[in-house]
């Protein structure tokens, strides 16, 4: 899933945002269309709701009911969930924060998909 955000974020034509790199992938792996890419572009750069990683607002979208677990997962690996304080320690660049969103979400993608 990595491979698909990172194809697409801040890369030509498509030059997405963290926000929609993480669901430009999620829809790649999951056909899932059900929230439009043009509905995150407001959240990246900071612009997420409560000041969020765009990356982790959108991987908290996507199963709402996991958006905790999420959070604490992705705070435990970057230090923050907030885009002003990981962006400031000049640590984790965006690219990372996509990287372990997406990372996130297909670990979650692998634990609730049905067995074959």
């Amino acid at each position: 899933m990595k491979k698909h955000a990172l194809s697409v974020f801040r890369k030509d034509p498509e030059r997405l945002n963290c926000a929609q790199s993480v669901l430009y992938a999620w829809c790649k792996v999951s056909g899932d269309t059900s929230i439009a890419l043009a509905d995150l572009q407001p959240f990246g750069g900071g612009r997420a709701p409560e000041g969020l990683c765009g990356a982790l607002h959108t991987a908290c979208l996507i199963p709402p009911d996991r958006a905790e677990a999420l959070q604490q997962n992705f705070a435990a690996r970057l230090g923050s969930l907030y885009c002003k304080e990981l962006r400031a320690a000049k640590a984790h660049p965006c690219e990372t924060c996509v990287i372990q969103a997406t990372e996130l979400l297909e670990d979650h993608f692998d634990q609730t998909r049905p067995e074959s």
